[in-house]
């Protein structure tokens, strides 16, 4: 049960952090989907060269060692950078020039 918990905060805190990362970005850089391909290539390589154990080598095969909890805020985060790429776009459909 308490896993159950940790899992939904750590989920909504990473979609929210990411959204506010990814507004930010968006408004600094006039980009609107950038985020979401930092965010992504962020993540690979974090996942490729940092391995459990110290004697492993960084491969692919390190993905594979992660299990579905960690899976989860991961993709939280994907998607709070992904609405916040489509909020910014939003806004710039309205007619708001600052975004």
């Amino acid at each position: 049960m308490i896993d159950a918990i940790q899992i939904i905060i750590a989920t909504v805190l990473f979609f929210v952090m990411m959204f506010g990362i990814g507004f930010i970005l968006n408004m600094l850089l006039k980009t609107t989907w950038f985020p979401i391909i930092l965010f992504v290539i962020v993540i690979i390589v974090l996942a490729i060269w940092s391995p459990w154990e110290d004697t492993a080598n960084p491969t692919l095969d390190n993905i594979g060692t992660y299990t579905l909890i960690y899976y989860i805020p991961i993709t939280g985060a994907l998607i709070g950078a992904y609405v916040s790429g489509w909020a910014i776009q939003a806004l710039r459909k309205g007619g708001y020039k600052m975004f």
